[in-house]
């Protein structure tokens, strides 16, 4: 009423418009290195990341998620 305009801002998670990212398709070769390094070390940080990510050329996000996901697997 009184002529304002309400305006729904979405976070940009859930961007409509924007295409979906395709998911990752991880070699056999990459998934059994994640794993081997997984069952040593089930938290990896910073410079640790980087030269798994560079190793396997992955991101350094693909492994974090990658982690993150194994975990919450491993709690199941």
């Amino acid at each position: 009423s009184k002529g304002l305009e309400k305006i729904l801002l979405l976070p940009k998670a859930l961007d409509l418009d924007r295409p979906k990212r395709s998911r990752t398709a991880f070699a056999k070769w990459q998934l059994d290195a994640l794993e081997t390094t997984f069952c040593s070390h089930p938290y990896l940080v910073g410079e640790q990341r980087t030269l798994l990510a560079r190793r396997l050329g992955l991101s350094e996000t693909q492994i974090k998620v990658w982690y993150q996901n194994r975990r919450t697997k491993q709690r199941k």
